[in-house]
């Protein structure tokens, strides 16, 4: 697996186009703007972006959906408990205010347990609820693509509708923390670094107390 971390769009998004070396078959995860940026290192590489993957429906990391799916024909993919919740006129409202654009409906939603297969690269999601109902971790090993569930010295946060601290707690220590000490951390914000281990998270990461 070939990973290119992008920083994309007004709130500095981790954005990852991740390709199958042999097949040049792509996927982009979470992009959240600067869309001709992400189709230009795709084009750059000889990419085809068959799927988008958006590991959670805030607009900051979904807004660039539809621009590269009206360029590539990819597959919009997003939990099935963010495909329900991000669709509530509700929440559709209390999010507008971020003036993004909004992304198309989805075109496959996934649960916890599922492979995403890119070519030869196969991508297991890891159901991590607590920044949102819907919220995934992707996990190739070694790597492990953290969206806003794990940052490098923190965690995503939980006062938007949707979040909840006790939530984000558990799925940090029962599904992120079971993962092989080496694992590596691509997080959703680089607010503390672009990477990390998940050795280095659970001994310095104050949220999760050295607990590994």
């Amino acid at each position: 697996m070939i990973i290119q971390q992008l920083i994309v769009g007004t709130m500095a998004v981790c954005c990852y186009l991740i390709s199958c070396e042999e097949t040049k078959i792509a996927a982009v995860i979470d992009p959240g703007g600067n869309e001709e940026q992400i189709l230009a290192a795709a084009k750059a590489k000889g990419l085809s972006i068959k799927y988008i993957i958006n590991t959670h429906g805030h607009a900051d990391h979904d807004c660039g959906n539809g621009v590269i799916k009206a360029a590539t024909g990819a597959k919009i993919i997003i939990h099935a408990k963010d495909a329900e919740f991000f669709a509530r006129p509700d929440v559709k409202e209390y999010f507008s205010v971020l003036g993004l654009p909004a992304s198309p409906p989805a075109d496959q939603t996934v649960n916890d347990g599922d492979v995403i297969t890119i070519g030869k690269v196969k991508l297991t999601v890891i159901h991590t609820p607590g920044h949102t109902p819907g919220g995934i971790c992707l996990y190739s090993a070694p790597n492990l693509f953290t969206g806003d569930t794990l940052f490098v010295g923190g965690v995503g946060r939980t006062d938007f509708p949707g979040g909840d601290t006790a939530t984000l707690m558990h799925s940090l220590r029962h599904k992120l923390l079971t993962l092989p000490h080496e694992t590596k951390i691509w997080p959703g914000h680089g607010y503390g670094g672009d990477s990390s281990t998940l050795a280095k998270e659970a001994k310095s990461n104050p949220y999760l107390n050295g607990d590994f």
